[in-house]
């Protein structure tokens, strides 16, 4: 594996982070050394601790706990009392059994902890059925197959501008020049959201997951209710003029149309838009960061792809599964369950870690922890979900990434990484704030 770091001066300042009250009195400082597994009490030890997701230390604990505890207790976190879920073939069982496992927002919705009681969210994929699918069918059209074709000349032509605007070897910040624009370009064409004003889809997105977070609320709940609040207003004047218009394909004219959503309340209709600018920003942009910084990471790889552009569609799935965007998902147990000889109680939360899954040596037959852009089970990550709440924008996502590569293949001989990203300290959303990058062009 190499250093993605290289010897390439570059003048762009690392973003300072605030330096963040724990969550819990037992979590880790701010970079404090990482111990494993054998040295910390692993009955206690909580993985959501956000110092571990800021700095990608979380692997070995993952690995111990597939390993020793596949379905394990952690008493106490900040977000109540969890059972996590590791195994790619336990993952799996428990994704696809929405009878015994509830993805509903009356019970906890689809993230660890209680929400907070006066300010709900009820969003499609946290129901059961059958609102889930009544709702889904309704903002289906959207990202239908014939919708793809419809967008990717628009994809291209908005992705070919963007590389071509880029400055060429002279150091920039990829996360937000290219993965946030290109996906909020994204975003705003399917809701039809004012272009100009795109960049508030970013906001509400980061603000939406990231209600603890110093740097993004730094006024703490009330600053997160009130943003919150103003992509409601937003939302609701768009939904309302949609609904008086005849219906178009984009996300709120579907949903002020549909049968079954027309008559939302406001938090419903705020729960599913947060859904919809989640699913479509956090995750792509997330994977076409990771793309960058893992081809460096493995430039053996990188080489590969380099001979044989064609492998890109099979990379794409490959950097999603390595990634992991959304690192997991919960669940909250219907009945008892017993799994690998623990019970599982009626209305414990079960945290679905994708992120471990995807990891799990049992079921990929290549190294899990490399990428490999040509491995033969690519497609079979967990990164997407499984069953009725599989994601709804999983082919638009890859339609992206795959545009996104070829045309920098047929631009650039190299993206280099000029230093180790900034990462998000979050445990749901995986993902990337800050990675500088330099691009060396193809030579004529």
């Amino acid at each position: 594996m190499a250093d993605t770091a290289t010897t390439v001066r570059h003048n762009l300042e690392r973003p300072k982070s605030t330096i963040r009250e724990k969550l819990m009195e037992f979590h880790l400082d701010r970079d404090a050394p990482i111990p494993s597994p054998e040295d910390v009490d692993m009955s206690t030890f909580d993985i959501l601790d956000p110092e571990l997701w800021r700095r990608d230390a979380h692997w070995e604990f993952f690995k111990w706990l597939r390993d020793n505890d596949p379905v394990h207790y952690t008493p106490d976190s900040f977000s109540g009392p969890y059972w996590s879920v590791t195994r790619y073939e336990d993952v799996q069982a428990v994704d696809i059994d929405h009878k015994r496992f509830s993805s509903s927002w009356e019970y906890g919705g689809i993230t660890l902890g209680e929400g907070f009681e006066d300010f709900e969210l009820p969003m499609f994929i946290a129901m059961d059925e059958p609102r889930h699918s009544e709702q889904r069918k309704t903002v289906q059209p959207a990202v239908a197959p014939n919708m793809l074709k419809e967008f990717e000349p628009l994809i291209r032509s908005r992705t070919q501008g963007l590389l071509d605007s880029l400055p060429v070897n002279e150091p920039f910040d990829w996360v937000d020049n290219v993965s946030i624009e290109l996906t909020t370009m994204m975003l705003a064409t399917l809701f039809d959201f004012p272009f100009e004003e795109r960049r508030k889809l970013t906001r509400w997105s980061d603000v939406a997951v990231n209600p603890h977070n110093p740097d993004i609320c730094p006024g703490g709940l009330d600053q997160w209710k009130q943003e919150l609040m103003e992509c409601l207003t937003t939302f609701m004047g768009i939904f309302q003029e949609r609904g008086a218009k005849p219906q178009k394909n984009d996300l709120i004219s579907l949903l002020a149309h549909g049968e079954k959503t027309r008559n939302m309340t406001p938090m419903e209709l705020l729960g599913n838009v947060i859904l919809l600018i989640v699913g479509g920003n956090d995750t792509t942009r997330n994977s076409m960061s990771a793309s960058v910084y893992t081809l460096n990471k493995w430039p053996d790889q990188y080489d590969k792809l380099k001979a044989d552009p064609s492998i890109i569609p099979n990379m794409v799935s490959e950097v999603i599964r390595w990634q992991t965007p959304l690192a997991y998902m919960r669940r909250t147990a219907l009945e008892d369950v017993e799994m690998h000889g623990k019970t599982i109680k009626k209305g414990d939360q079960v945290a679905m870690w994708y992120v471990s899954g995807n990891r799990d040596e049992r079921f990929w037959d290549e190294d899990p922890n490399r990428l490999i852009i040509d491995r033969k089970q690519a497609r079979n990550h967990l990164s997407f979900g499984f069953g009725i709440h599989r994601c709804v924008g999983n082919r638009l996502a890859e339609l992206q990434l795959r545009i996104l590569w070829e045309e920098i293949m047929e631009r650039f001989e190299h993206i280099e990484v000029l230093d180790e990203p900034e990462r998000t300290p979050h445990s749901f959303v995986k993902g990337y704030t800050w990675m500088p990058v330099i691009l060396h062009p193809k030579k004529k």
